[in-house]
C-alpha cells in the first residue's frame, strides 16, 4: 500500500486523538503518522490522519475551516463545559423558549474573542491550562480572537421541560471551542450550559459523509488493502493553484532553488496568489511554494522527498 497520504478517520466515542494515531500506526506499519485537529476523547466524526510524508501537511490542514454539530444540554453548568465534568451549576431551563436561543447565538457569530475552557489544551506560562484546573487551580484564560462562519440551531428538544437540549450546527475557523459556545449560550440565557454531544462533520475536503470508522480503516490497513482509504497528501491542497514544473525546474526545486513559473488555474490578474503547489513532469507533488522576491519566481519551502519504486523481487 502506499506509504504517505491522509485517512478519513471516523473517530469514535471514548478514545483520544492520540489513541486513533497509535492504532493507524500500528496497523499500517509506519512510524511517521500524526493528526490534524485534536477532537476531545467524548467528540465523535472526522479525524484525519496523516501518514509519512503527509505529515508535511498537517499544519495546512490544521488552518481549514471545520464543521460540527452539537448538542448542548440547558440548566447544567459543568467545570470542563461538557458532560465530563462536575456540575457547577443546575437551574431550571423550562422558561426559555426558541426565540430566546436565536437572540442568544446572534453575537456568536462572526469574529468576535472567545476564553477558552480552563480544562483545555491551551498554555498559560508554558503549562496546558488543564494542568492547573486538575490539581483544583483553574483560572481564567483570556479571551483569543475567533471566527464562526455559520452558527444555526436546527433543533429543540424538551421545550418547557427543566431540561431543554439545543442542537446547532456550525461552520469555523482553527481556535474554537464548542465548548465555550455552549457555556457562553447558557450564560447568556441565564440558565447555564454544557456541551453534551459533538460530532465534528467536516475538516477542510474531509467529510463525515466519506470518512472510514477506526476499525474498517485498521483492517484494511493490516491487510495491505489502504489504497482505498488512503487519500492523495494533495487531497488537502484541491483549492490551491497548481505549478507543472519541467525536468530542470523540478531539480532545481529539490535543491531549494526559485524558479520561474505560471500556475496553470484560472484567477483574476488582480489576485495575488500566495502559495502554489508545484508537480514534476511525471505528474509527482513536489513541493509547495510561495512568491519569490522577482516578481514571476516562486521559493519552495516545503519540498517532498522522491517516492522510490520498489525493485521487483528476483526470481
Amino acid at each position: 500500500m502506499t506509504r504517505r497520504g491522509f485517512l478519513n478517520i471516523d473517530k469514535p466515542r471514548g478514545m483520544t486523538s492520540f489513541d486513533v494515531v497509535k492504532r493507524v500506526r500500528r496497523a499500517a506499519g509506519v512510524r511517521r503518522v500524526g493528526h490534524a485537529g485534536t477532537l476531545d476523547p467524548n467528540a465523535t466524526g472526522v479525524l484525519p490522519i496523516a501518514v509519512g510524508d503527509a505529515t508535511r501537511f498537517v499544519d495546512e490542514l490544521v488552518d481549514a475551516r471545520k464543521r460540527y454539530r452539537g448538542v448542548i444540554a440547558l440548566g447544567v453548568a459543568t467545570d470542563t463545559y461538557d458532560a465530563d465534568g462536575e456540575v457547577t451549576a443546575e437551574r431550571d431551563a423550562s422558561s426559555v423558549t426558541w426565540e430566546a436561543v436565536e437572540a442568544a447565538l446572534a453575537p456568536l457569530r462572526g469574529a468576535f474573542e472567545q476564553a477558552p475552557p480552563a480544562f483545555s489544551a491551551v498554555k498559560r506560562d508554558g503549562v496546558p491550562a488543564y494542568r492547573a484546573a486538575r490539581q483544583g487551580e483553574p483560572h481564567e484564560l483570556e479571551p483569543r480572537p475567533v471566527t464562526v462562519y455559520a452558527l444555526e440551531a436546527v433543533a429543540f428538544e424538551g421545550l418547557g421541560t427543566p431540561r431543554p437540549r439545543v442542537t446547532v450546527e456550525l461552520e469555523c475557523a482553527k481556535g474554537f471551542y464548542v465548548r465555550s459556545l455552549a457555556h457562553d449560550l447558557g450564560t447568556a440565557l441565564r440558565v447555564g450550559g454544557m456541551l453534551a454531544e459533538l460530532a465534528r462533520t467536516a475538516v477542510g475536503p474531509f467529510t463525515l459523509a466519506d470518512a472510514t470508522p477506526l476499525a474498517v480503516a485498521e483492517a484494511l490497513l493490516g491487510a495491505g488493502e489502504g489504497e482505498g482509504v488512503v487519500h492523495a497528501p494533495d487531497a488537502v491542497l484541491a483549492s490551491w493553484p497548481a505549478i507543472i514544473l519541467g525536468r530542470q525546474q523540478t531539480a532545481e526545486v529539490r535543491q531549494g532553488r526559485d524558479v520561474i513559473a505560471m500556475p496553470r488555474r484560472d484567477f483574476r490578474p488582480s489576485e495575488r496568489v500566495e502559495r502554489a503547489r508545484a508537480y514534476g513532469p511525471e505528474g509527482e507533488l513536489v513541493a509547495l511554494l510561495r512568491p519569490a522576491h522577482i516578481l514571476g519566481a516562486w521559493h519552495p519551502y516545503r519540498v517532498l522527498p522522491v517516492v522510490r519504486a520498489m525493485a521487483p523481487a528476483s526470481v
